[in-house]
């Protein structure tokens, strides 16, 4: 069935569409919430959750993003709403202080340097670097779609995601010196 026949057959709660497309997209929602919540019980939560919403809001996806981009920012949302509701602490930023971060800042991360190092390097962020960072670097959200997502201004996600990157630098620095951990 092509893809666009499926979601329609979705919309009109066709419950074999609906576990074909669940199964489709399970896997990798799974992953991408866990890279948020770290527990996969908590993840296997969200990501069930996100999928409730997109079947009962199915009638709002126009197409103009792929199902997938769609579905990821319901993950995603659901994600951070959890994280809400556990009282941490997202941001909490004076926007006057702010000073607009160069967008191209050239950062770059040194060659011997693998994912997995700096995943774990991101890890050790304060939170309020470590999402806007993980939704720039990992997920290729823009600074527009941040701000929409963590309900900051574009300006705030621009600057969160400049120290962020400094900040992973100096870590993965550290880690690479056999200063760190």
């Amino acid at each position: 069935m092509i893809q666009h026949q499926l979601i329609e057959a979705c919309k009109n709660n066709d419950r074999r569409a609906q576990l074909k497309l669940y199964n489709q997209y399970c896997q990798g929602m799974h992953y991408v919430a866990l890279r948020f919540l770290k527990d996969p019980f908590e993840a296997e939560d969200a990501m069930q959750e996100a999928f409730i919403k997109a079947f009962a809001k199915l009638q709002q996806f126009t197409g103009e993003v792929t199902f997938g981009a769609w579905l990821k920012r319901i993950v995603i949302n659901k994600c951070i709403d959890k994280l809400k509701a556990k009282k941490l602490e997202l941001v909490a930023i004076n926007e006057q202080v702010l000073s607009t971060a160069e967008e191209n800042d050239n950062w770059q991360v040194d060659d011997g340097i693998g994912m997995e190092e700096i995943k774990q390097s991101m890890e050790k962020l304060p939170e309020k670097y470590k999402y806007p960072l993980m939704l720039f670097l990992m997920e290729g959200y823009d600074h527009e779609e941040i701000s929409e997502i963590l309900k900051i201004s574009p300006v705030a996600s621009r600057t969160l995601v400049h120290r962020g990157k400094k900040k992973l630098q100096e870590e993965l620095k550290t880690k690479k010196n056999g200063t760190g951990y």
